[in-house]
């Protein structure tokens, strides 16, 4: 029998069948990995009528069949992103959100983007607790807890908890350049808000006991583009954070995308995932601390000097977004969209091949799109780098990506043999 995890992708005629080669929730370790859902009628295939209160009612309806389709609740559930076309619909739909969450809150993110499939308001997407871990026929008790936690040191939502730990990793919600004393916006342009995003992430992780430079994935949501040096400088002031990290230049995997609006009309909201080597209970106290984060880069994708190519902790590898670029010449490869969607996936698999993986070890890619339009077409370029349709996936159309590029990929990728000391 094996002892390593295997990847686990599985669908349920209860929800939607999805619009491309994917699969609704794939499993790797202590987590479910599930493609953002649609407001799609799983009866009739198509988006149910009415407005975002309903079409968002659908979505975590459907979330909630998958769930529970895996012999999992609601409240198993750690993070939920929403993506709205409509920045003014938030407070119907987190209405609609609060429904569904009773006594306990995951975290959350809110962001209004250019399109979305299907011409949908709304789009929810859920990462989900997996206690039972996904070892073939030697499943773990199960008992793993959800450790939430909250400080009044960085803002404070009814409708979110800051951090919630489980397993090997902790998922903070996605933080609005908020004053958490003052419970309004700060001051100044790009540069103060992304400042602000990063103290409150900072104060977050200080409040759990984790090091700042323990975030191994960063995603920062942008209302202008142009703003990303503004951006970039307050980054640089935080990361790497200690001497060891300064010592390796460490820095965390990246995604930088532009959306068209984000809650409180702020310039910027930065969403982050750290490491949790210490586990949560009832992992025994001498397996749960030493686990190490792996950065890695290669010369046969393109390099950035703000973020690392992959980094891997535990049972996962974080990869940063990848843009259309030849890693020679660093230029966008010439051609449309299928050409570039495949400079993306081969630079993707590159870096993945380069840390002794394959790309059926991927559990999750997240497609950002110029164009909505052209998802068919990428579709076709797609499915030969991923022919069984396995991953978990989510799609958006942007208003923008760096360099004047058309689609830019990302991707979260198993990690059977863990990182030291889970040899």
């Amino acid at each position: 029998m094996s002892r390593f995890n295997t990847v686990l992708a599985r669908n349920t005629e209860n929800a939607p069948k999805g619009i491309g080669p994917y699969s609704q929730t794939v499993a790797f370790s202590h987590y479910n990995n599930l493609s953002a859902q649609l407001p799609v009628d799983p009866m009739t295939g198509t988006l149910v009528a009415g407005g975002a209160k309903e079409q968002a009612e659908q979505c975590f309806k459907n979330i909630k069949a998958i769930v529970e389709s895996i012999g999992h609740v609601m409240d198993d559930v750690v993070r939920i992103t929403i993506f709205l076309q409509n920045i003014a619909d938030i407070d119907v739909v987190n209405r609609v959100y609060s429904s569904f969450f009773h006594d306990y809150v995951p975290t959350l993110t809110v962001a209004a983007v250019a399109a979305l499939p299907l011409d949908a308001l709304v789009q929810v997407e859920a990462l989900v607790s997996n206690g039972e871990g996904t070892i073939p026929d030697a499943p773990q008790a199960g008992d793993l807890i959800k450790i939430a936690s909250d400080t009044n040191r960085a803002p404070t939502s009814p409708l979110s908890t800051q951090s919630v730990a489980f397993s090997h990793y902790n998922n903070l919600s996605a933080q609005l350049p908020i004053d958490p004393q003052s419970g309004k916006l700060v001051a100044g342009g790009a540069k103060e808000q992304a400042a602000q995003c990063l103290q409150n992430i900072k104060a977050i992780l200080e409040n759990i006991a984790v090091p700042f430079d323990d975030i191994v994935k960063i995603n920062i949501f942008l209302k202008n583009l142009s703003d990303i040096e503004s951006v970039n400088e307050a980054c640089r002031a935080f990361f790497p954070d200690s001497a060891i990290a300064r010592a390796v230049a460490y820095a965390p995997a990246r995604t930088v995308v532009e959306v068209s609006a984000l809650p409180m009309d702020a310039l910027v909201q930065i969403e982050a995932v750290a490491s949790h080597g210490d586990g949560t209970p009832p992992q025994a106290v001498e397996d749960r601390h030493g686990i190490v984060i792996k950065a890695h880069n290669t010369s046969a994708a393109p390099r950035c000097a703000l973020s690392t190519q992959t980094v891997a902790f535990s049972h996962y590898n974080h990869i940063s977004a990848q843009l259309p670029l030849n890693p020679i010449t660093g230029a966008v490869v010439a051609g449309g969209v299928k050409e570039q969607a495949g400079q993306c996936l081969s630079n993707l698999k590159a870096i993945v091949e380069s840390i002794g993986h394959v790309m059926s070890d991927v559990v999750k890619v997240n497609v950002f799109l110029k164009n909505i339009a052209d998802i068919d077409a990428v579709d076709g370029v797609y499915a030969a780098f991923f022919p069984d349709g396995v991953p978990a996936r989510r799609t958006v159309g942007v208003a923008a990506l760096p360099r004047g590029a058309m689609i830019q990929i990302d991707a979260v990728v198993a990690n059977a043999e863990g990182t030291p000391p889970e040899a």
